[in-house]
């Protein structure tokens, strides 16, 4: 037996079970703005506040620069882990972080909550050689230093307060593309 799929059909079941099978969401993050756009569709669906890198635009590997370009979600990490979680290695340690509110700026660069890791996708941009995001561990996360959410205050990742995160986290996949751009 042969089954033969119409386009009405495809509608029909995409809209009975939820499955966007045209298109997935889509990521832009605007370092000159400090915000995250969750777009799906050409539809913004939310902006959240961000913070990228004190030190800048850059690839380099040892830079704390954060990388221009295209990007996908490669792993998601920290599903049900309580908000505050410390992670180190992309490993929860158990711990649980204070969340400043105000401008505390401590010298490490914690990451917590949820994790989005990167990887780039344009070759000598983010990809391959000193400039690969992966081999970088350049991240979307959660900080304890919410307080300087929406000014340049990361060592290279994204940084986003911790219930935005798991926001983003429950509405993105594993593959969604992530476009960083300066403006």
């Amino acid at each position: 037996m042969r089954i033969v799929y119409t386009t009405s059909l495809i509608l029909i079941l995409t809209s009975f079970f939820g499955v966007d099978t045209y298109s997935q969401a889509k990521i832009v993050v605007n370092i000159k703005q400090q915000n995250l756009y969750l777009i799906h569709r050409g539809d913004t669906l939310n902006v959240y506040r961000v913070s990228t890198s004190i030190n800048g635009i850059g690839a380099h590997k040892g830079s704390r620069k954060t990388p221009l370009g295209k990007h996908k979600i490669d792993y998601k990490i920290g599903d049900g882990m309580p908000i505050g979680t410390i992670f180190v290695s992309r490993e929860s340690t158990g711990k649980i972080a204070e969340i400043y509110k105000d401008k505390t700026d401590e010298d490490e660069d914690l990451v917590l909550t949820r994790i989005l890791q990167l990887r780039g996708l344009e070759p000598g941009v983010n990809l391959g050689g000193n400039v690969d995001s992966y081999e970088r561990r350049i991240y979307i996360h959660g900080t304890n230093e919410e307080g300087l959410i929406g000014v340049p205050a990361s060592h290279g990742c994204i940084r986003m307060l911790n219930d935005d995160v798991i926001d983003l986290y429950d509405r993105v996949a594993v593959s969604t593309i992530v476009e960083i751009v300066e403006n």
